[in-house]
């Protein structure tokens, strides 16, 4: 029995990471025609996931333009996934997470009557702006969609509080820990950009984007990890500075020219991993890495005043610091200097899964594919 199509967008390099192990499970079901659809609106960074975990995209929009702004995504994702979803006339199509390519993909699936699976669903910080834009971008995704895979029993109860109805809810684990633990080896041999960073030493992984951290607040950041690198001679900072100029100006400014920090391009997926893997500390104010790293052990420092992922502060995998120095500072001092509150948040157990969360996404879209066509 011929079950449909499903297809899959994305279009930055966070959800092709969590996305490729759903591809990867839908793939295995020879009853369901797989398409994979990517927007491209961040480009190198989407390039290195592909090719890592082998995916070929059927469509590609390639939006990524100089100085794009957030009209200019939503508005190319629009009209590009009209003219895609009116060809192949998808059963179901699966969006992940908070991204304006999620949003901007669920609305043309919505305007043409095609049902929308939103994959890590029912993540809010109930602050419209922050983060922004994904907290509405993921809220509004909320609403047009109609199968919601929620990655912990928190993100299902939001949802619920929204009045999602249950039956449409579905709590499977974050997919990001499934592409995570087959990725890390402990073997890995890094490549030779990395060979002048002593993993020997207690190495402090950073990552800062976050719009609403730009200007002052990355500026407190950077200086409390001077701060810290000042105070412990056996702390090195490993710093993949993201593309953005707003981001890599102010990085190069304060940090470029100070000993034991290594500056460095945004690396491939299977290198960071292993990076994270081998790492003391984690601070960041992405999102993701709140997942990842607590499944390698790793405690994790979130430079922003919110969090969508409560589920890790309460577990203790994580600690907000938000961006000032100070705290920053005393947080990341604390867990250099006591081993029993490293050892505390290293070992707390992480909420987001057991890496088996694609597989049960994949049955449940072709559950309701099957429905669907028994139906017709």
């Amino acid at each position: 029995m011929h079950l449909g199509k499903v297809m899959v967008v994305f279009g930055t390099r966070p959800e092709a990471i969590k996305m490729a192990p759903v591809i990867k499970e839908l793939k295995k079901v020879k009853d369901i025609n797989t398409i994979v659809c990517v927007t491209a609106q961040h480009r190198e960074m989407l390039d290195q996931v592909l090719t890592l975990f082998k995916i070929k995209p059927d469509y590609d929009l390639d939006l990524m333009k100089e100085k794009q702004d957030l009209f200019t995504i939503t508005a190319g994702v629009l009209g590009g996934m009209k003219t895609i979803l009116e060809k192949e006339q998808p059963d179901l199509v699966l969006v992940h997470g908070d991204t304006t390519t999620t949003f901007a993909a669920a609305l043309a699936a919505f305007y043409l009557r095609i049902p929308v699976g939103h994959v890590e669903a029912g993540l809010r910080t109930r602050n419209k702006y922050s983060p922004f834009p994904e907290e509405i971008n993921r809220t509004l995704t909320g609403r047009l969609a109609e199968l919601h895979f929620a990655p912990t029993d928190t993100s299902r109860d939001n949802l619920l509080a929204e009045s999602t109805a249950q039956f449409k809810i579905w709590v499977t684990g974050n997919t990001v820990i499934d592409a995570l633990l087959d990725t890390v080896r402990d073997d890995y041999s890094f490549a030779p950009e990395l060979a002048e960073i002593d993993l020997h030493k207690r190495i402090l992984l950073v990552t800062t984007h976050r719009r609403e951290n730009w200007g002052e607040p990355m500026r407190q950041i950077y200086q409390a990890l001077i701060d810290l690198v000042d105070e412990f001679p056996d702390v090195e900072v490993v710093f993949p500075v993201h593309k953005n100029p707003v981001v890599r100006d102010v990085a190069l400014e304060m940090l470029g020219q100070k000993e034991r920090f290594h500056l460095i391009e945004p690396l491939d997926y299977e290198p960071f991993a292993n990076l994270m893997n081998r790492c003391y500390l984690v601070l960041t104010d992405s999102g993701g890495l709140q997942e990842e790293a607590p499944s390698l052990g790793k405690p994790v420092l979130v430079l922003r005043d919110t969090t969508e992922r409560p589920e890790a502060v309460q577990a203790g995998t994580v600690k907000l610091t938000g961006t000032n120095r100070q705290r920053i500072y005393q947080a990341a001092y604390t867990l250099l200097s006591d081993p029993t509150a490293y050892e505390k948040m290293a070992r707390a157990i992480n909420p987001y899964g057991d890496g088996k969360a694609a597989r049960r996404i994949a049955k449940v879209a072709t559950d309701f594919l099957y429905v669907r066509v028994g139906a017709s």
